[in-house]
C-alpha cells in the first residue's frame, strides 16, 4: 500500500509503498477515503525537516535538551550515532481521517465490516490507504454525513476540546485569535453553543469566512475596530474568554489576550504560540490561564489509546472518543458546517506536490500551480473513491404508471375547486395565497399548521373554511382536491408521499427532495397508488415576460448555450436556510428553479452536471450539458451587490441571443433587430405564479394533464441533487436514467 512519509534529516517527502498493517485485537483495519491535513501541525513539520541542522535545533529546543542530558549519559559518539539514526528514518504524517472498516480485530463488536468510521492518532490516522485503529480512537459516522466531512473529526476534536476548557455559558463573549482551520472550528463551537465570538486575524479572507460562520465581528488584530468592538459588546469589561488559536513566535497574541480580557477571565492554548506571558497584566486581572490537550481526556494515556480501557462517564464526560462522536454529530446536524473550510481537495497519488505547494505558501486559482496553494483546510482523497469520483452518477428514476395511464380523482363537475394548505409560512402567505384567495372557482378549505394560531392566523387572512394542526383531517377528507405542500424543505417528500397515496393531487413548493431516497420514495408512491397528479412550484417557466420572449426567439436548429446568474445574497443571520444539516444547503433548496428554466428553455432535460464552489464562501458554478450539445451555466452567487438584479439570463443559438433582467425587461436580437418586451407595470417582477396557480387549478378542475410533466420535474430534482455530488466529488456527475 501507499503511505506518506517523510526523511526529517534531508526533508525528503515520498509516496512510500509499505506493508499493509496487520489488524490487532482490539482494533479495526481501516481503509482510507479521506484524510485531512493539518495545515498547522504538519506544515510546521514539512517546514523544519527542510531547515539546515542549526535551524532545527534553534526550531526545537526541548529536543536539544534531551540531545545534550544524552551526551552527558551516553558520551558523544553514541548520542550522535542515536540523533542520526532517527533523523534518517521515514517518518509519518497525518492523524485525521475517515474511512471504511476492512476488518474487524478480536473483542471489537461496536462496528462492523463496511461501516464507516473517522479515525484520529497521529499513529493511527496516517495519510496511507490503510491504518489499524484502536477502539478508542475511532467513531461510527452518522448516516447522510458525507466522508469528506467526517475527516475533520480529528481537528474537530482539538477545537472541541478547546472550547469545553474555556467553560463557555450561554450569552458570554469570546475572543477567538488566529483564524485558521482550528480558530474557524472554534467559532462555529462558541456561536451554536450562544457564545457571541469576536474573530482576530491579519487575513481579511479568513475574517470574512468566520463573519460568515458565525462570528458576530473580525478584524486585524493591529485596528482599533476590534477593541472598540470588544468594549461595545462588553460594556467595556472585556471578553469572558480568549482562545489562542495561532501559531508562531510572536508574542502578541497573548498580550492581546491580557489587554481584551474581563478581570478574571479564561485565556485558553489550543494552538503552538509562543507564551511569554506579561506578568503584570496577568496578575492584574488575576486571569485564568489553561491548556487545552489535543483532543481531550485519554490523549497521551496508553491504556486508554492503545489498550482501550475507557474512562468511567460518571468520572470522565467527555473522553477523546466521547469528543469525536460528539463532533460528528454536531456536524451531521448541520451545527457546525466544515464544507466552507474545504480549500482544495487532491488525489492521494499527488500527496507529494501537495505538500510543496502548501509550503510555498501561495494561491493560484484555488488550486496546484507554480504559486503554490494557501489554504485552510485540504483534503486527500483515496483511489477507491478518487475513481468513483471520475464518473459518478445520480439515478433518474422512470416514473411507473400502474396501468400506464393517468389518474385524477373524480369531482362533482361544478362545484369550486377545494384546496388545502399544509404551511402557511412567508412564501405561502405572500405569493400562493393571495392569488388563490381572490380566483374565481375556488375554496380555500382547510389550512394545517404545527401551531394552533399560525393557522387562525391563516383562516382569518384568507378565508379558510377550517383550520387544524392535524394533517391526517385533511387527507381523509374526500371533498379536498388538492392539498399544497408548502413547510420546510426536509418535510417536502413525505409530505407529498402521504397526500399522492390518499388520492390527492399536490402541489409542493420546491424542492421536491432533498435526497434519492426521499425522491425514489415520492415515486414509488406514484406507483403505488396511480395517482401522478403531482407539481412542483418551478414558476419562471410560467412568467408572461420570458415565455415570450422564448416564442419571439422562436425554434433553435442547433445547440444553444445559456447563461443564469443568479444573485442570491447574504442570509438573515438565524434563517432555517441556514440549518443545512436538515434542510439542505442554499441551492438544494433553491436550486431547481434555474434548473428547470434552464430545461424548459433548451426543450430537454440535463444529461450530466458539473459543480464547483469558491474557497470559503457558497458560490456555485453549475454547469448542465444536455442531449443535443446544448450547455447552461448558472451562477448561484451570495456575495455579489445587494442593489445588482437577482436574475439575469442569456440564451444564445442560431445567431441569435435571448435576454432577461430579472423579469422587468426582455429582449431577442436576431442579426438584424432588437425587439424590445417590457413588464406592463414598470419595475413590476412577475416571476409566474399567478399564471402557474391558475394552470394547476385547470388541471384539478378539468381532470387534464399536469402543467409540467411528472419526468420533467424528476429530472430537474435529480439534476439538483447532482450539483451536490459534484460538489462532494470534484467531478461531473451523469444523470442516469434507469428503467
Amino acid at each position: 500500500m501507499k503511505q506518506v512519509v517523510q526523511n526529517y534529516k534531508s526533508g525528503e517527502l515520498a509516496l512510500l509503498d509499505v506493508p499493509v498493517p496487520r489488524c490487532k485485537p482490539g482494533g479495526v483495519l481501516v481503509r482510507s477515503a479521506y484524510s485531512l491535513i493539518s495545515t498547522g501541525t504538519e506544515l510546521m513539520k514539512v517546514s523544519e525537516a527542510g531547515m539546515s541542522m542549526l535551524g532545527k535545533a534553534r526550531s526545537r529546543p526541548d529536543q536539544v535538551a534531551k540531545v545534550v542530558q544524552s551526551v552527558a549519559t551516553n558520551g558523544v559518539p553514541a548520542t550522535y550515532r542515536k540523533v542520526m539514526g532517527k533523523l534518517d528514518s521515514y517518518t509519518p504524517l497525518g492523524y485525521s481521517l475517515c474511512g471504511t472498516v476492512e476488518q474487524v480485530g478480536a473483542g471489537i463488536d461496536d462496528v462492523a465490516v463496511g461501516d464507516l468510521v473517522a479515525c484520529a492518532g497521529n499513529e493511527h490516522a496516517l495519510h496511507a490507504e490503510l491504518n489499524w485503529v484502536p477502539r478508542n480512537l475511532y467513531a461510527p459516522v452518522p448516516d447522510g454525513l458525507a466522508p469528506r466531512h467526517a475527516a475533520f473529526g480529528t481537528v474537530g476534536s482539538i477545537a472541541l476540546q478547546g472550547v469545553r476548557q474555556g467553560e463557555s455559558r450561554l450569552g458570554e463573549v469570546a475572543l477567538v485569535i488566529g483564524l485558521g482551520l482550528i480558530g474557524q472550528l472554534v467559532v462555529q463551537l462558541l456561536a451554536a453553543s450562544g457564545v457571541r465570538v469576536v474573530g482576530v486575524d491579519p487575513d481579511p479572507v479568513r475574517c470574512e469566512l468566520a463573519a460568515r460562520l458565525g462570528a458576530a465581528a473580525c478584524g486585524d488584530p493591529a485596528s482599533a475596530t476590534v477593541e472598540s468592538t470588544v468594549a461595545e459588546l462588553t460594556g467595556g469589561h472585556g471578553v469572558d474568554q480568549v482562545y489562542l488559536a495561532a501559531g508562531g513566535g510572536s508574542n502578541q497574541p497573548v498580550e492581546l489576550a491580557a489587554r481584551l480580557s474581563r478581570d478574571r477571565g479564561r485565556v485558553v492554548d489550543i494552538g503552538k504560540c509562543r507564551l511569554d506571558l506579561p506578568w503584570n497584566a496577568y496578575y492584574e486581572k488575576e486571569l485564568d490561564v489553561r491548556f487545552s490537550r489535543s483532543y481531550g481526556p485519554g490523549r497521551y494515556d496508553p491504556e486508554y489509546e492503545l489498550e482501550g480501557r475507557d474512562y468511567p462517564i460518571g468520572y470522565v464526560r467527555w473522553t477523546e472518543r466521547r469528543n469525536l462522536a460528539c463532533f460528528l454529530d454536531l456536524v451531521a446536524r448541520g451545527s457546525v458546517d466544515v464544507e466552507p473550510l474545504v480549500s482544495h481537495v487532491a488525489d492521494f497519488g499527488d500527496a507529494v506536490e501537495t505538500y510543496r505547494s502548501l509550503k510555498d505558501g501561495g494561491l493560484k486559482d484555488g488550486g496546484l500551480k507554480d504559486g503554490g496553494l494557501k489554504a485552510v483546510a485540504v483534503l486527500f482523497r483515496y483511489p477507491g473513491h478518487a475513481a468513483e469520483a471520475q464518473a459518478p452518477a445520480v439515478a433518474v428514476p422512470a416514473v411507473k404508471r400502474p396501468g400506464g395511464g393517468t389518474t385524477a380523482a373524480g369531482r362533482t363537475a361544478g362545484r369550486p375547486v377545494r384546496l388545502a394548505f399544509v404551511g402557511a409560512g412567508n412564501y405561502a402567505t405572500s405569493m400562493l395565497l393571495p392569488h388563490l384567495a381572490r380566483r374565481d372557482g375556488v375554496e380555500l378549505s382547510t389550512v394545517v399548521t404545527t401551531t394552533a394560531l399560525s393557522a387562525a392566523n391563516a383562516q382569518r387572512k384568507f378565508g379558510f373554511a377550517e383550520a387544524t394542526t392535524d394533517l391526517d383531517a385533511v387527507l381523509g377528507d374526500k371533498s379536498v382536491d388538492a392539498v399544497f405542500v408548502v413547510t420546510r424543505h426536509s418535510s417536502h417528500a413525505e409530505l407529498t408521499r402521504q397526500a399522492l397515496l390518499a388520492g390527492k393531487t399536490v402541489f409542493v413548493e420546491k424542492p421536491l427532495a432533498l435526497t434519492e431516497d426521499e425522491l425514489a420514495g415520492v415515486l414509488a408512491a406514484v406507483e403505488e397508488s396511480g395517482n401522478d397528479r403531482l407539481q412542483v412550484g418551478f414558476n419562471r417557466r410560467f412568467a408572461p415576460l420570458l415565455q415570450e420572449a422564448k416564442r419571439r426567439f422562436g425554434a433553435r436548429t442547433g445547440p444553444a448555450s445559456l447563461r443564469y446568474l443568479v444573485n442570491a445574497g447574504r442570509l438573515a443571520h438565524g434563517s432555517w436556510y441556514l440549518q443545512q444539516g436538515t434542510e439542505g444547503s442554499r441551492f438544494a433548496g433553491e436550486g431547481g428553479h434555474f434548473i428547470d428554466t434552464a430545461s424548459w428553455l433548451l426543450d430537454a432535460d440535463p444529461v450530466s452536471a458539473y459543480a464547483v464552489a469558491t474557497s470559503g464562501n457558497e458560490d456555485l458554478q453549475v454547469v448542465l450539458s444536455y442531449p443535443d450539445g446544448s450547455t447552461a451555466t448558472i451562477s448561484y452567487v451570495t456575495t455579489g451587490a445587494p442593489g445588482f438584479p437577482k436574475e439575469t439570463l442569456d440564451l444564445v443559438a442560431d445567431g441569435k441571443v435571448l435576454r432577461l433582467d430579472d423579469f422587468v425587461r426582455a429582449s431577442v436580437h436576431d442579426g438584424r433587430r432588437k425587439r424590445w418586451i417590457s413588464s406592463r407595470l414598470p419595475k413590476a417582477r412577475d416571476k409566474g405564479q399567478s399564471a402557474e396557480l391558475a394552470a394547476f387549478v385547470k388541471a384539478v378542475r378539468t381532470g387534464g394533464p399536469m402543467p409540467v410533466p411528472l419526468e420533467s420535474l424528476v429530472s430537474t430534482t435529480a439534476a439538483t441533487l447532482a450539483v451536490q455530488a459534484g460538489l462532494a466529488g470534484g467531478a461531473p456527475v451523469t444523470l442516469a436514467r434507469t428503467r
